[in-house]
């Protein structure tokens, strides 16, 4: 018979193997959760690394804990491992530690940047522990000034220093007043951390400026029509920007840097705000009252919980960690309470703008995206971690399609078609920029055109009519490029960008186009033009001849508009000056209305109110005075007006040019005296017909110059590789491939590397001084400003074909 054991005593055995078991399964448990993981292996970091491999995390509940205690005693806390990138712990007001260990393998000195929670988040202490001992602390959240923060930085980073060969034990704590808290443990270098910062700077800068100008534009549309629905529109747009401002941790960086009561709260302040007003202004867009009478109930105890809540942050500070998640309850229910008024509405067949529901629909995506992030469910990129964002900024550009869409209803409605009118004009305002250099362009390129055709036909007619007409038509043209530039001129003058050229000019070629262009405008008008001028020094001088040209035909133009009889008289003289130069005066006499005394101190103010009276009697831009008296200063000339109302006006003008040295003699290579490439081939890079016209109109009119054509740059770089060319003229803004894009291409030798350093000269309509820039920084030998006019474009093309051939020495 096998042996057996009492059965009292049996039992009890069992009961000891069981405890015995279970005690070891405990220590196992405790240990695996106690134990730290092994060291994170440092090395050269190409981008961002995440350390949650690494580390393991523990809650404190309200206890706060020192290093000490919690290094000293490894079992202190039940510390568990970080299972994601992004580890979301909810809305907390507990305290939680985060350890891990990080091992230098390299020989090198290493610092990282390491990012560690979020930016709201409320404290946060990093303690850093050498092998020897040595306790290094940073700190950094909200409630502490941003200067007092370790590392100045939006962002909870702290800066890592790691010795070669080195392992440091790092300890996390974190402590919130029961926001979310998210434990991320990203790594970055330098470079890293300066490209994610571009980025984010980037998207942040469109979502907040789609954000500015829709809540701008729209308070405009509010106090023009006076409809609700607007204000509430830009009301929400305004404090949800401020909400995501204060999520991203912009608003205490620039507006409560010395952290207090609103930096704290912001967060949960203007997420009340806009739920509120998006509440309303879905109720009132909607209209919902007419068509249901619960939903408005459901609206305003919504609305009630909201005002109750700002209430308890405002006056209950008790209750601040129970305001996160009620407020996000809130919030979701104004959501549901929106879709369930388009359901309502789309069941009773009435039109719910598409706009509308998709702007809805993006904003409900992108919180979805950004609560599944916060629980581990899709991974932590930059597009998860900033989806509400782009949900919301997405949501704003279809909320404001859809308003645009009720602009268009309330314009049928109320037949207030002038004010709308005058709302579109106030957003064509903010497209000013880009209207002045699309409107230099588009001008110019029919100029061109007329301006190369009328030359041409001047110097080529036999008959003396025909020469006369075709100069008439190249001194109007002159006139109307002149004012072209006024325009310019002006919104140059505003940014500071006014710039003068130095050049070599004739003054006496300018007098003669100005004085043709006057004489026909005046006989025409009836009145009688004299021209007296006194040559006692001539040659050519050196200066911007454009621009004494646009002060001089500002000057008659007026003379002209504000003279209704009588007569114009214009005295040139010239007379040597001081150190080599010449000395111009100029005398404007008219017999018409006057200046009246009053006015002549303001006379060259911008847009006065006399010279916008003046603009809607006589026409004009009234820009004319303003901007003669900017050109004059920039000459360091005088410019001085006499005038009594009704019985004309004297204008007096003085500038000084320095004289131009002789010309040195004439080149080897390429005559001065007649146009001559001797067998260059010149490539024309140009999309528009016209102005290919007009080059292939001078240029094959050269001797000795071969011509061929390219539609865009894309073309331009086919006729590189097919044939030798000596001199590219390249236009700027074309299809395909523009211009800048071209020459880029070409300096880096997708040409052909014999054509690396091939002179290109930029011949476009863009006379903005930004363009100008440009075309030096990407390697353009010159720059020439449509209309073109063919003997600086034969002295450009000659220069530099010259200084290619030059023999390096």
């Amino acid at each position: 018979m096998a042996p057996y054991l009492p059965y009292g005593i049996g039992l009890r055995l069992i009961r000891y193997v069981c405890c015995l078991v279970f005690l070891i399964f405990y220590s196992f448990q405790v240990n695996a959760q106690n134990r730290d993981r092994d060291p994170y292996p440092a090395g050269p970091l190409s981008e961002a690394a995440s350390l949650h491999e690494y580390a393991v995390f523990a809650n404190a509940g309200e206890e706060v804990y020192t290093l000490e205690e919690i290094r000293d005693n490894p079992d202190k806390l039940a510390f568990k491992p970080l299972d994601s990138e992004n580890v979301n712990i909810g809305f907390t007001k507990e305290n939680y530690w985060v350890k891990f260990s990080i091992t230098n393998t390299t020989s090198q000195h290493l610092t990282y940047y390491l990012e560690t929670g979020r930016p709201i988040t409320d404290g946060v202490d990093f303690y850093s522990v050498s092998a020897s001992g040595e306790i290094q602390l940073q700190q950094s959240g909200d409630k502490m000034a941003f200067a007092d923060r370790s590392f100045d930085h939006r962002k909870t980073i702290f800066e890592l220093h790691l010795p070669s060969e080195e392992t440091l034990d790092i300890y996390i704590h974190y402590e919130n007043d029961g926001e979310v808290l998210n434990l991320p443990l990203l790594l970055h270098n330098a470079s890293s951390l300066l490209k994610i910062t571009y980025i984010e700077q980037l998207v942040f800068g469109i979502f907040y400026g789609i954000l500015f100008i829709a809540a701008i534009i729209y308070l405009f549309f509010f106090f023009a029509l006076g409809e609700k629905s607007f204000v509430y529109y830009s009301m929400y747009v305004v404090t949800v920007g401020l909400l995501q401002f204060s999520l991203d941790g912009y608003f205490f960086q620039y507006f409560g840097p010395g952290g207090g009561w609103l930096s704290n709260h912001a967060v949960v302040l203007f997420a009340i705000i806009s739920g509120g007003f998006l509440g309303r202004y879905s109720e009132v867009y909607l209209n919902i009252r007419q068509s249901n009478s619960i939903m408005p109930i459901i609206f305003k105890a919504i609305y009630i919980g909201l005002g109750l809540l700002l209430l308890a942050v405002l006056f209950i500070p008790g209750l601040l960690e129970y305001s996160y998640p009620s407020v996000n309850l809130l919030g979701l229910g104004v959501l549901v309470a929106i879709v369930v008024s388009v359901v309502i509405l789309v069941s009773k067949k009435i039109t719910v703008d598409k706009f509308f529901i998709t702007g809805i629909f993006f904003l409900i995506m992108g919180f979805v995206i950004f609560i599944l992030n916060n629980l581990s469910v899709l991974p932590n990129t930059f597009l998860t971690q900033n989806s509400a964002k782009l949900g919301t900024g997405l949501e704003i550009i279809f909320l404001s399609l859809s308003m645009a869409n009720r602009i268009k209803k309330l314009k049928s409605e109320k037949e207030q078609l002038q004010n709308l009118a005058l709302i579109r004009l106030k957003e064509m305002n903010e497209l000013k920029s880009y209207f002045l250099s699309n409107l230099s362009h588009e001008l110019r390129t029919p100029l061109n055109a007329i301006m190369g055709l009328a030359d041409t036909m001047a110097n080529e007619a036999k008959e003396e009519k025909t020469r006369n007409t075709s100069n008439v038509i190249k001194a109007s043209s002159v006139r109307l490029l002149n004012l072209i530039n006024d325009i310019l001129d002006f919104s140059k003058i505003e940014k500071g960008e006014l710039k003068l050229e130095n050049e070599v000019f004739d003054l006496m070629e300018i007098m003669e186009q100005l004085r043709l262009s006057y004489k026909n405008q005046a006989e025409e008008k009836g009145l009688t033009f004299e021209f007296h001028a006194q040559n006692n020094i001539t040659g050519p001088v050196i200066g911007d001849a454009n621009r004494l040209a646009q002060i001089v035909n500002n000057l008659l133009d007026n003379a002209v508009k504000f003279t209704p009889e009588g007569s114009i008289r214009l005295e040139f003289e010239t007379r040597e000056g001081a150190g080599n130069t010449l000395e111009l005066s100029l005398k404007i006499t008219d017999t018409g209305i006057g200046i009246a005394t009053e006015k002549m101190e303001t006379i060259f103010e911008s847009l006065t109110q006399d010279s916008i009276n003046n603009k809607r009697k006589y026409g004009g831009l009234g820009l004319g005075l303003y901007i003669i008296k900017v050109l004059v200063d920039m000459h360091k000339g005088r410019i001085h007006m006499e005038s009594n109302f009704g019985t004309g006006t004297t204008c007096i003008l003085s500038l000084s040019y320095p004289l131009a040295p002789k010309p040195a003699a004439p080149s080897k290579q390429f005559p001065v005296d007649s146009y001559d490439l001797q067998d260059s081939h010149i490539l024309v890079v140009e999309d528009d017909s016209i102005n290919r016209m007009v080059l292939k109109t001078i240029l094959t009119k050269w001797e000795g110059t071969r011509v061929c054509f390219a539609n865009n740059g894309a073309e331009g770089l086919e006729k590189l590789h097919e044939q030798q060319i000596d001199l590219i003229l390249m236009d700027l803004q074309m299809p395909v491939m523009d211009g800048y894009e071209a020459c880029i291409a070409i300096r880096k030798g997708e040409a052909g590397m014999d054509n690396k350093n091939i002179p290109i000269i930029a011949v476009t309509a863009d006379v903005m001084e930004s363009t100008k820039q440009r075309v030096k920084d990407i390697g353009m030998n010159d720059y020439l400003a449509k209309p073109v006019n063919k003997d600086k474009l034969y002295m450009k093309i000659t220069a530099l074909l010259e200084e290619v051939s030059r023999p390096v020495n």
